[in-house]
C-alpha cells in the first residue's frame, strides 16, 4: 500500500470508528459549525491545531502559514479573521507559535530566500523592535526561542490593531490569546500576554472603532 492509499485506508478508519461512538456524528457535523476558537498557527508539519489543543472537528476555525503571521495587507489571513470575528462570532483568538520555528530561524540567516524574503521580513522587524533584548542573549538557541515567543507577541499586537477585533472585544469582550508550543515536549505554553494592557497602550494610535 503506498502512502496516498494508506491515507484513504486511515481516513475510513476514522469514519467507521467515529460513527460506532455516535450514529450521527457526520450528519450533525454537516449541519454547520460553531467554534468558540479562532487558531492562527504555523505551517509547520509537526504542528497540528486539532490534535495538540485536544479538540474535535467544529471546534476550531483554523489559519496557518509560515511563522504564524499576522500581516495587515495579507488578505487570506484578514479574510480568515473578519470571518471568524464577524460572522463565526469567535470568542478567543490565538496565536500559536513553536520552538525550532524554521521559519523563524530562515528569517535570520543572511540569505537570499526568493519569494520569501517580503515574508521574512516582517519576523526581522520583530527582532529590531526587540534588538536589545535579544542581542543580550549569548546562547543562540535561546535567543530563537525568545525570538520566536515576541513573534507571537507582537502578532497578538497587530490582532488587536484591527477593526474586527477591537469592535468584538468591546461587544462581547473577546480576547487574544499567546501560545507556544515545546515540540520538545509535547506542551502548550501560555505567554499569558496582557491583552488589557496592550490594547489600552496601543488606542491612542490604532483606534479604529
Amino acid at each position: 500500500m503506498d502512502k496516498i492509499e494508506k491515507i484513504f485506508a486511515n481516513n475510513q478508519q476514522w469514519v467507521t470508528e467515529k460513527l460506532a461512538i455516535d450514529a450521527d456524528y457526520f450528519e450533525n457535523l454537516g449541519k454547520g459549525q460553531n467554534p468558540e476558537f479562532l487558531y492562527i498557527g504555523c505551517s509547520d508539519s509537526r504542528v497540528t491545531a486539532e490534535e495538540l489543543m485536544g479538540v474535535q472537528p467544529g471546534e476550531v476555525f483554523v489559519h496557518r502559514n509560515i511563522a504564524n503571521m499576522v500581516i495587515s495587507i495579507d488578505l487570506n489571513v484578514m479574510s480568515v479573521l473578519n470571518y471568524a470575528v464577524r460572522h463565526l462570532n469567535v470568542n478567543h483568538i490565538i496565536v500559536c507559535g513553536h520552538y525550532a520555528c524554521g521559519g523563524v530561524k530562515a528569517a535570520m540567516q543572511s540569505a537570499d530566500l526568493g519569494i520569501l524574503n517580503p515574508w521574512l521580513r516582517n519576523i526581522r522587524d520583530v527582532y529590531r523592535l526587540h534588538k536589545d533584548e535579544l542581542n543580550a542573549i549569548t546562547e543562540e538557541e535561546k535567543r530563537y526561542d525568545r525570538l520566536i515567543e515576541l513573534n507571537v507577541q507582537e502578532q497578538c499586537v497587530n490582532l488587536i490593531k484591527t477593526a474586527a477585533v477591537q469592535q468584538a472585544h468591546i461587544e462581547r469582550g473577546l480576547m487574544v490569546h499567546g501560545w507556544v508550543f515545546d515540540v520538545h515536549t509535547g506542551k502548550l505554553i501560555d505567554l499569558k500576554i496582557d491583552f488589557p494592557h496592550i490594547l489600552q497602550d496601543i488606542m491612542e494610535i490604532y483606534k479604529l472603532v
